[in-house]
């Protein structure tokens, strides 16, 4: 930052998960606050805590009312787009996707207006590790009207991606059509979820996806977390016709494997909820046509997600989703998400994906019944309470 103090830095974080410890990214980030005037850090803080959640909720577990979910890395017109963070794990040995997409200015545009929006209303931190309001904004996410907040927030939002599109559709004019846009062979499409906000433009779609999918076509479906959403489910069991394997962390593979209580008994808790599926299957007779696979690799922990879609007859995906949603309560009701949805008729880049997929299966085994048998699957009965009154929150 010294050599080139024309760069400039802007960095969006949570709140809470950034502020957790003695040790943390706030404390880290300050000295870079302090070296240069043109590093920016922001703070979004979910409005769902707020209160007497606010007082009584010990630092992690504020984490489960809603996160800043969007890992999206850019520099200049390229970027990144994934669902890992930036801890040590991940460059070692958590399991995770990352697309780079380069020279796209209007990709890294839209979502540097998006970060720019939501730091708008998020808090802004100084170099001495204090926070304060945005300058432009006046409502305090934490305190005060959280509905005055959250329709603030939400009209910020929906206005940008309103002008987006806007701007995409340009005047309405007919354009020229030029030798370079006929061959255009892969198309990408940002879309977001913010739950508490009630946008639910990726919902939508991943819905309208499901539903649609023809016999003959195949879906690999991958998610760290595997706790669909009752709508998904109906979709993939009652509404699509297409095959489905779903992939998910075996226990073994869970980030919380071995933390202390509580937060240990939350693989036993994604187990209880993949048997529950599981189950759901056997009983719709379905389990035929949807499968399940737990990823399980020695010394990894699995963090991946996203989609992979065949169409009928075809060996290669015509369609991936990446980034950073689930597929669950969290990624739609609470946390703040995004996602690439990546069309593309590109032999190279659709063989590309397809050995992507593979070598994420390749460490997997079929979800049976015997294997919730097993000692590493069992839940203890206070994770089955749990589960019964707190499943919105995983």
């Amino acid at each position: 930052m010294t050599k080139r103090p024309g760069l400039e830095v802007k960095v969006l974080l949570d709140y809470a998960r950034g502020s957790r410890g003695k040790h943390n990214s706030r404390t880290m980030l300050s000295t870079l606050i302090q070296t240069s005037h043109s590093s920016k850090i922001f703070l979004y803080h979910t409005p769902s805590l707020r209160g007497v959640r606010k007082k009584l909720l010990p630092q992690k577990w504020d984490e489960l009312l809603g996160l800043q979910h969007m890992k999206i890395y850019i520099f200049d017109d390229s970027l990144i787009i994934t669902g890992a963070n930036l801890s040590n794990d991940y460059f070692t040995n958590r399991q995770d996707r990352y697309f780079l997409i380069e020279n796209s200015s209007d990709l890294a545009d839209f979502y540097d207006g998006l970060i720019s929006k939501v730091s708008t209303f998020s808090f802004q931190m100084d170099g001495q590790n204090r926070v304060e309001l945005h300058s432009n904004w006046t409502l305090d996410p934490s305190n005060g009207d959280g509905k005055e907040f959250i329709q603030a927030a939400r009209k910020t939002i929906l206005d940008y991606y309103d002008s987006c599109r806007s701007m995409r559709k340009g005047t309405g004019e007919e354009e020229e059509i030029d030798e370079a846009s006929l061959e255009i062979n892969t198309w990408l499409f940002p879309l977001i979820q913010m739950g508490s906000f009630r946008i639910n433009y990726d919902d939508s779609a991943t819905s309208r996806l499901f539903s649609a999918m023809a016999s003959g076509s195949i879906v690999k479906l991958a998610t760290g977390y595997f706790n669909l959403t009752p709508n998904y489910s109906r979709r993939i069991i009652a509404e699509s016709l297409a095959t489905f394997d779903i992939l998910m962390a075996h226990p073994q593979a869970n980030g919380f494997m071995g933390a202390r209580f509580p937060a240990g008994g939350i693989p036993a808790a994604y187990t209880l909820l993949a048997k529950k599926f599981f189950e759901e299957l056997k009983a719709s007779g379905q389990g035929h046509r949807i499968k399940m696979f737990e990823y399980l690799k020695s010394s990894w922990t699995f963090h991946a997600k996203g989609l992979w879609f065949y169409p009928p007859g075809e060996n290669t995906p015509l369609v991936t989703l990446i980034g950073s949603p689930n597929f669950g309560y969290r990624s739609v009701y609470r946390d703040l998400e995004t996602q690439l949805y990546l069309v593309t008729k590109d032999p190279n880049l659709r063989l590309s994906l397809h050995n992507e997929q593979h070598r994420l299966y390749s460490h997997s085994q079929p979800l049976e019944d015997k294997i919730f048998l097993a000692n590493d699957h069992l839940v203890p009965l206070w994770v089955h309470i749990v589960i019964r009154f707190f499943k919105n929150y995983f």
